[in-house]
């Protein structure tokens, strides 16, 4: 059996905003209007559907492996938004970014608080 991650929605306050949060950060095409969801597609095929929900937002987490020379731009991009941003999941180191398994990563939030994560080597590959 083959089963491949299609698609997954992601609630928001304002679905528009965070769309084109994420495209900026991540250097994406703008979102693409689908049914009632703004879409974000990325390289493998998987899609973020973007959808308004009433009432608080549950942060969720999204790790994004991408190239050492696009890890750059995304840096830069967080810090010329002045965004907060960590090294580890549970933000005890602040204002750094990681290096694990011999690559980097970094995390830091979208407007409704969802974790965004960039890598540039999966967890678990060496290093």
């Amino acid at each position: 059996m083959v089963a491949q991650l299609n698609h997954t929605i992601v609630w928001c306050s304002n679905q528009s905003a965070s769309a084109k949060f994420l495209a900026e950060m991540l250097g994406r095409p703008a979102p693409t209007r689908f049914g009632h969801f703004d879409v974000v597609e990325l390289d493998n095929g998987v899609s973020l559907d973007f959808a308004d929900v009433e009432g608080p937002i549950r942060p969720q987490h999204y790790a994004f492996l991408i190239s050492e020379a696009d890890f750059d731009a995304v840096f830069s991009r967080i810090k010329d938004h002045g965004l907060e941003y960590w090294a580890d999941p549970r933000g005890s180191r602040p204002g750094e970014i990681n290096h694990n398994n011999g690559g980097r990563g970094v995390y830091f939030r979208d407007p409704d608080g969802h974790y965004l994560e960039v890598i540039t080597r999966p967890y678990g590959s060496g290093g």
